[in-house]
């Protein structure tokens, strides 16, 4: 039986009172400055930039904007709490905003966001015990729900009809549901989860989740039950992707390498040698993998077929 948890959701203006600024959100701009005359110049388009990560975690992409959203969790909590970031990134690995979401503290809070995913125009973000929202257009905070038990909240995926579904990868091992009007429940708990961390929502709506622990990639039913289990070729994983056609890859944060897995077939490395393999996302337009690299504060991108 699932178990329900305290509700924690909290308005914008919560959110906002709870916030170390104290004026009004503004998201930030795509790189440029302001030239000796006072005119805001745009950076001229033969200049490349590349960079603007601080342990990069996780990313998503918006095939609106032809963007890569990737998340920079910031310094340790033990030396400064809210110091969490969103970069925009461009197809190409070159920076079109460097804290487009973070460029102030105003009327925002994110201390250490590590998964992220988009669903029906709205960012997610897993930070620490909260699971934090995003207008995709703006950046603007619309709001958080708080999950009391967590002890470390990491992967995301969310369902077509906005649940939520967070992994908690330190401590208690477990996925939590978080509902679209903010009741928080236990999903799922104990093994076959060890160490759960990415999570992704498959065609079919099923919920699945790989392990940092081993290589099992476990599918579960919206009822919480296991209907599939299948296999990386490493372990230690951390980033999911699930495509269209139902093909599966997975990155090991702990190994480097990229497990394709064929509907119906045993897992193949793609790619190897990738340092500290995180929470990738997929680039649809240009059919690519993007692999944030954790402390190595880069992106890996690996073309697909």
């Amino acid at each position: 039986m699932k178990k329900v948890l305290m509700t924690g959701l909290l308005t914008l203006a919560a959110a906002v009172a709870q916030a170390q600024g104290t004026g009004t959100f503004t998201a930030g701009s795509p790189l440029g400055t302001v030239n000796e005359s006072g005119v805001a110049t745009p950076m001229s388009s033969n200049v490349k930039v590349f960079g603007s990560f601080r342990m990069a975690e996780s990313c998503t992409f918006d095939p609106e904007r032809n963007l890569i959203v990737a998340m920079n969790a910031g310094v340790p909590q033990n030396q400064e709490e809210n110091d969490g970031y969103v970069s925009l990134i461009n197809p190409d690995g070159t920076v079109h905003t460097s804290k487009w979401i973070g460029a102030t503290r105003d009327g925002l809070t994110l201390n250490q966001p590590l998964g992220s995913a988009i669903h029906d125009g709205v960012l997610y973000a897993a930070d620490v015990n909260m699971v934090r929202m995003f207008d995709l257009s703006s950046g603007q905070p619309q709001g958080a729900v708080e999950v009391p038990e967590a002890t470390g909240l990491n992967g995301i995926g969310v369902a077509a009809d906005g649940t939520v579904y967070a992994s908690n990868t330190g401590g208690t091992q477990r996925i939590y549901k978080i509902t679209a009007d903010g009741e928080v429940s236990v999903f799922a708990e104990g093994a076959p989860l060890a160490a759960p961390n990415g999570v992704a929502i498959d065609g079919d709506g099923n919920i699945v989740v790989v392990n940092i622990g081993d290589n099992a990639v476990i599918t579960y039913s919206p009822d919480g039950e296991v209907v599939r289990t299948e296999h990386a070729v490493e372990g230690g994983n951390d980033g999911l992707v699930i495509l269209e056609d139902g093909t599966k890859y997975v990155s090991s944060v702990r190994y480097g390498s990229v497990s394709r897995i064929r509907p119906g077939e045993d897992a193949e490395v793609i790619a190897s040698g990738i340092p500290s393999a995180a929470s990738m996302c997929y680039d649809s337009v240009q059919n690519q993998l993007v692999i944030p690299m954790n402390q190595n504060n880069a992106l890996a991108f690996i073309p697909l077929d």
